[in-house]
């Protein structure tokens, strides 16, 4: 089961956390895996962890807010591998703030990479899955696209339109046998958690991590690996009748 034998997956922000996790396990069960990152080093240290444990992987730099960017890589994916099976848009940035205290320059920023960069990569990976016929499209959204929390305005606005997007790609292009859903997980921690936490709360890195993972009512944040192995689940052959959906990964926050 979950096998991706012969399967090209494509993880957008693959170089650390979640992306990397489902890099790594995606690897593991057989995909040619590509990762991009806007930081290439990292993106290349992924790839050096997989090729260690006989894995199939390439990297490429890609900061996908670029259109012209974006089209140039997957070009040269599908040039260098002749398809793409699987994309998992991943990359991400958070911010904190309200609709009061949040600049357009923090709007914009977001806005660029978190739905922006969903669009132009399943756009660019959309028109290599009509011609094969066959696709699958996950998108990494959060709890905050189900419920609002504080301070989380311009994120919460992203991600509501990740999970927006979800539903739109998944009925727009359910005749063409390409599927697409999202993941919305709660606090999931990872380096990226504790360098956000280390800028917006100097002195206070610890008491935020606590309440951070109280936050969820098991009283932990998630692991990459968690959200890695129902990623695996919903980008293979044992999902085949799954499309639209938005899976929470939330510790119970949702039932509570």
């Amino acid at each position: 089961m979950f096998e991706l034998t012969n399967k090209v997956a494509v993880i957008t922000g693959g170089g650390s956390g979640i992306g990397r996790a489902i890099a790594l396990l995606f690897a593991k069960h057989g995909a040619q895996t590509v990762v991009l990152d806007v930081d290439g080093d990292a993106a290349s240290a992924t790839v050096n962890s997989i090729s260690q444990t006989g894995g199939r992987a390439i990297s490429l730099s890609c900061d996908v807010s670029k259109a012209a960017e974006v089209r140039k890589v997957f070009h040269t994916i599908h040039s260098e591998l002749e398809r793409i099976d699987i994309l998992v848009n991943n990359a991400g940035i958070a911010h904190v703030g309200t609709v009061a205290n949040t600049s357009e320059e923090d709007f914009d920023r977001i806005y660029n990479v978190n739905v922006k960069g969903v669009f132009l990569c399943s756009q660019a990976a959309i028109e290599i899955m009509l011609r094969q016929t066959e696709g699958v499209i996950l998108n990494i959204a959060s709890i905050v696209s189900c419920i609002g929390i504080p301070d989380r305005f311009a994120y919460t606005m992203s991600k509501g339109a990740v999970l927006t997007m979800t539903r739109s790609i998944a009925v727009d292009y359910m005749s063409n046998n390409i599927r697409c859903n999202c993941i919305c997980p709660a606090r999931v921690h990872t380096a990226f958690v504790d360098g956000y936490v280390a800028k917006n709360y100097p002195g206070r890195e610890q008491e935020v991590l606590q309440e951070l993972a109280h936050y969820q009512p098991m009283g932990r944040m998630g692991t990459p690996q968690e959200v890695a192995a129902l990623a695996l689940y919903l980008c293979s052959d044992e999902a085949s009748f799954v499309t639209g959906q938005a899976y929470p990964i939330d510790g119970g926050v949702l039932v509570t």
